[in-house]
Order: structure tokens, then C-alpha cells, then sequence
């Protein structure tokens, strides 16, 4: 038994930096290939780059503490948007090099762009809005009352759980600074759209929203703000679809369905909030 353990770890030893250099060396490729795109928004033509990447779930839970985890071989609805825009950001400085990505993928995930332990990471989107927004990464997009309702935030799941994340289960002190933040979000208010308004085109006044803008639906999950996210693309058909890390289709998908069909089939998902990332 012994034996086997050894021989696992060594592999694991021999593996885990074969990764690191299979995600460096793809991002410095997909870095050189934009050197040549004029394409605007940037960020939506690096998301379309990942098309066909299998989606994994928990991809950042693989460390016992909180380091930064790049995979551009495995990608979840966060770490997609966070994998597209960072390289774009990189892309606009004028860097082809790993360590910048790394840089800006950092400013991307953590409150306020430091890395300051697993608390420090933006678990909740609506907190990765704020963060983004106080470093000029991106705006919420001010959505007309017309069509659109208000939603009162209300976080508390990963306190009410801390059992469901490894690094949060026997930490107190971890849980004691998420419970601080939540409480900070918790009764702040935000507009959202509503499904109901989604199936209208991009000549309505739905065309607010742009294509590369993030969308992040909103959910009636208690102790939760959004359940997904994507990005927005207004299809041939004139209606809004969603650019996403899909759960569904097991892979980095423009989904074929419009939003408002696809929301359709969750009864959770209430609206979507619109965030424009800044050029």
C-alpha cells in the first residue's frame, strides 16, 4: 500500500507541473494570436478562443490554502469570464507574458486585487462586481425601471454551510471574515431584468445590453445573489443568447437556445444583471 501511495505522489509530482506549463504555454499562444485582432469587444473574441473547453466545477478548490490556480484546460462559468477578460487585459498592456496574465488574473478574483487568503477570493458575484468595479474593470449598466425590478441582496451561504468548502470547514477565523463580508453586501439594492423581458430584440430597449457584456442571472436560491454567468451575444435571430461555460452541454458553448428560452427551463433563474467590462 505504501508503495502505491509513493508511486501516486510521484506521478502527481511529475503531472501538476506539466499542467502549469500546458496553461503558461496557452496563454502566451492565445496572447501571440491576438496580436493581430482589432476585434471589439477584445475580451469576447479571447471567450470565443475557449469554445469546446470542457467545463469542470470546483477547478479552484485544489490547493489546502487559497493560491492562485490557472486552467484554461477546465473552466466553470466564473473562471471562464475571469479567463477571457484577463486576457484581454493583458492583451491591451501590450504583454504577451504569463507572469501579466497572472497579474491581472489576481486583480480579476481577489477583493480590491489582492490575494489575502481564501476570504480574500470575490465568492459571491455580486461582490466581484463591487471589487471590479472600485478598480475601473467594470459598470454595471444602469437599467431603466420600465423593465426592470429591484433586488435586495441577501448572502449567507457559505456561512450557513461551511462544510461544503474545504478550505472553510475547519478554519473559524476564514468563516468569521466571510461572514463579515457577506454581512457588508447583505441589504444592498441592485436592478435586475426579469426573464418575462428577455424575449424581446436588440431593437428594443433591451438593447442596452452589448454584446461582451457580462450577464449573471439572478437566482431565488435563499442565501445566494446569482446562480451563472456568461457572456451576452445578440444572435442572427435577433435575440440575446449566452456565451458561457455550460454545465449543460459539459463544455464552453454559445448556447443555441435564446436566454430567455434557456432561463425558461430553470425556475430558479428570476433576471439577469448587465455588467459592461471597460475597453
Amino acid at each position: 500500500m505504501k508503495t502505491h501511495l509513493l508511486t501516486l505522489l510521484l506521478l502527481l509530482v511529475q503531472i501538476l507541473p506539466a499542467f502549469a506549463q500546458t496553461d503558461s504555454a496557452r496563454v502566451e499562444t492565445l496572447l501571440q494570436k491576438g496580436l493581430t485582432q482589432a476585434t471589439t469587444p477584445l475580451h469576447l473574441w479571447y471567450a470565443r478562443q475557449l469554445i469546446g473547453t470542457p467545463y469542470v466545477g470546483q477547478t479552484l478548490e485544489v490547493n489546502p490554502t487559497e493560491q492562485l490556480v490557472v486552467n484554461l484546460r477546465q473552466l466553470d462559468c466564473t473562471t471562464f469570464v475571469e479567463t477571457a477578460i484577463a486576457l484581454a487585459m493583458t492583451h491591451k498592456q501590450g504583454s504577451t507574458r504569463y507572469a501579466d496574465y497572472c497579474r491581472n488574473l489576481t486583480r480579476i478574483r481577489y477583493r480590491n486585487g489582492v490575494l489575502d487568503g481564501y476570504p480574500s477570493r470575490n465568492h459571491y458575484f455580486t461582490q466581484w462586481i463591487e471589487s471590479n468595479e472600485r478598480l475601473g474593470l467594470v459598470k454595471e449598466r444602469t437599467l431603466p425601471t420600465p423593465i426592470s425590478q429591484r433586488q435586495t441582496i441577501s448572502i449567507n451561504y457559505m456561512s450557513q454551510h461551511p462544510d461544503l468548502y474545504p478550505m472553510l470547514r475547519d478554519d473559524k477565523p476564514a468563516q468569521e471574515r466571510i461572514r463579515r463580508f457577506e454581512q457588508e453586501t447583505s441589504g444592498k439594492q441592485v436592478r435586475f431584468i426579469p426573464r418575462a423581458n428577455l424575449n424581446k430584440g436588440k431593437q428594443t430597449s433591451l438593447g442596452l445590453i452589448k454584446d461582451g457584456d457580462i450577464l449573471a442571472i439572478v437566482t431565488r436560491k435563499q442565501g445566494l445573489d446569482t446562480s451563472h454567468i456568461g457572456f451576452a451575444v445578440w444572435g442572427k435571430d435577433g435575440k440575446l443568447h449566452l456565451l458561457n461555460a455550460s454545465q449543460i452541454h459539459k463544455k464552453v458553448v454559445s448556447e443555441p437556445m435564446t436566454l430567455f428560452e434557456y432561463m425558461g427551463k430553470h425556475p430558479s433563474q428570476l433576471g439577469i444583471r448587465v455588467i459592461e467590462v471597460i475597453p
